[in-house]
């Protein structure tokens, strides 16, 4: 099945948890049971021809969902050892009912001990679930570490142990699942920072929680999808030309980066530009109008050879191979004055880092390292917490903001809404992607949509184009060979929208 769109914290996932226990009068017990059987079903279907399983549990709710799991195995026939951790003899409620019934089933509790994983087809992770608040240390790390060099395929039940389902940390050591079956609200550390290396594909279920109780919960933040995303791109009239389409002015390209500009000009006529116009370092001004005719070229001097250029714009691209001498920061000094949408990506993000301001019409998208420059703290940081990142840039400097990376953030100032988007792969990192990225919003934005859309729609074309391009493999990808991938993804939209 589809995954939801909206994602939650554990908080917000306990609130629901509780409204569906005391409002809908739904025991805990029944909850836990219905867990338990999704997660077994799940590990019957992923992984059929396994026969030895072992399940790790940890004294809570999680634990308890696992003691289910074992106890639905053994009546299944199929050969369970439960290992446990923590305090066993304060497993109570509804996790030490289940952990009675687990040893009236005849199934073995038995302490944790690392030869134990040694055989086993399955490791079903039932340790911590989501109430992690502290780096983990002693037994609990002993043992997942132990788990991550078994080279035993890992079920996770709910999120892998160690991992903050808030925002993605690794608190210590976390455990490195193929699979997690989570439940009730899709927590957002799954989707962002290590979660996406760390959960593998992710499931959902919503243990018949009715619908109604979801309303009553605001979301943390929404996954961008391809149905969420339909009739956003604008259909094109029969009798439309290209000044309907928009003008883009690429600012970029100082010496020895001409490639930036020239990806970032391509992109946005991919995305639907109707007009092109890149202003560059005036040595390698003529190279990329010879490698993509379609584009406009012209070489800059100074900020007063952009200025006629700027009065013609509909939307502004500045940042990508600017560079951080003289000539970049006139030029980027005479975009900020101009008052035109923009798009601020690469060196001009650290121009404005070093004297940061605030606007009220651009999209920034900054990787950790840029975000971590224009907040004053350190990469680690801003991965450590994304979504507090990508809240203080907005509340910082105004606009929208897309902080890159596993699980792209995009936040806007003036709707209040976070974005995450899950799509894209490894093969992504390599030179030009975020030019691409860049050129792809700024040509979205030209074409009429208001920042916030531009931002989302093309964080997601632009990720969506990057797995299609992976398709035959993640290696060797270049930022290029996602250009027609784009038009292809953009053209989509509008054909599902038109039906």
């Amino acid at each position: 099945m589809d995954l939801p769109e909206t994602l939650y914290s554990a908080a917000q996932v306990r609130e629901l948890d509780r409204l569906a226990i005391e409002a809908c009068k739904i025991p805990g017990a029944t909850l836990m049971q219905r867990a338990g059987e999704a997660a077994f079903d799940l590990l019957r279907t992923r992984w059929p021809r396994a026969r030895r399983i072992v399940v790790v549990c940890g004294p809570g709710n999680n634990g308890g969902d696992g003691y289910v799991m074992a106890r639905l195995a053994r009546a299944a026939g199929l050969a369970v050892d439960v290992l446990s951790l923590g305090a066993v003899e304060k497993t109570q409620g509804d996790a030490g009912m289940e952990h009675k019934k687990c040893q009236s089933a005849g199934v073995a509790i038995r302490n944790f001990q690392a030869d134990l994983l040694r055989g086993q087809d399955i490791i079903v992770d039932a340790m911590l679930g989501t109430g992690l608040d502290r780096e983990l240390d002693g037994e609990w790390r002993a043992a997942i570490e132990t788990i991550n060099r078994s080279h035993v395929p890992v079920l996770a039940v709910d999120i892998p142990s160690g991992l903050s389902s808030d925002t993605g940390r690794v608190m210590g050591a976390a455990v490195h699942a193929s699979a997690t079956m989570t439940f009730i609200g899709l927590k957002a550390g799954l989707f962002t920072g290590a979660g996406r290396e760390h959960a593998g594909e992710i499931y959902f279920n919503d243990l018949d929680v009715p619908e109604d109780i979801y309303a009553k919960v605001p979301a943390l933040a929404k996954r961008l999808s391809e149905v969420s995303l339909r009739g956003l791109m604008p259909r094109r009239r029969r009798d439309m030309h290209k000044g309907d389409a928009g003008h883009v002015l690429v600012i970029g390209g100082d010496r020895g980066m001409s490639g930036a500009a020239r990806l970032v000009g391509e992109a946005a006529y991919r995305a639907g530009a109707g007009l092109v116009i890149v202003a560059t370092h005036p040595e390698h001004a003529a190279q990329i109008g010879a490698a993509r005719p379609e584009m406009i070229v012209h070489g800059v001097a100074s900020a007063e050879d952009l200025r006629p250029l700027i009065a013609r714009a509909d939307v502004i691209a500045v940042g990508p191979g600017l560079g951080r001498g003289d000539w970049g920061d006139a030029l980027f000094g005479a975009v900020l004055d101009s008052k035109l949408p923009m798009v601020v990506d690469a060196d001009a993000l650290n121009i404005l880092a070093a004297d940061p301001l605030m606007h009220t019409d651009w999209i920034l998208t900054p990787h950790p390292g840029e975000a971590a420059r224009m907040l004053g703290m350190k990469k680690e940081q801003v991965q450590a917490d994304r979504l507090a990142a990508v809240h203080e840039l907005v509340a910082s400097f105004g606009g929208v903001c897309v902080l890159k990376g596993a699980g792209t953030l995009i936040a806007s100032l003036c709707d209040g809404v976070v974005s995450l988007c899950d799509r894209g792969n490894p093969g992504m990192a390599s030179a030009g992607m975020g030019d691409v990225l860049t050129g792809v919003i700024a040509g979205l934005r030209a074409q009429g949509l208001i920042s916030p859309v531009a931002a989302r729609l093309g964080v997601w074309a632009h990720a969506a184009a990057g797995d299609d391009a992976a398709q035959s493999g993640e290696i060797g990808a270049l930022a290029s060979d996602l250009l027609p991938h784009i038009r292809t993804r953009l053209n989509r939209l509008v054909r599902h929208a038109d039906r």
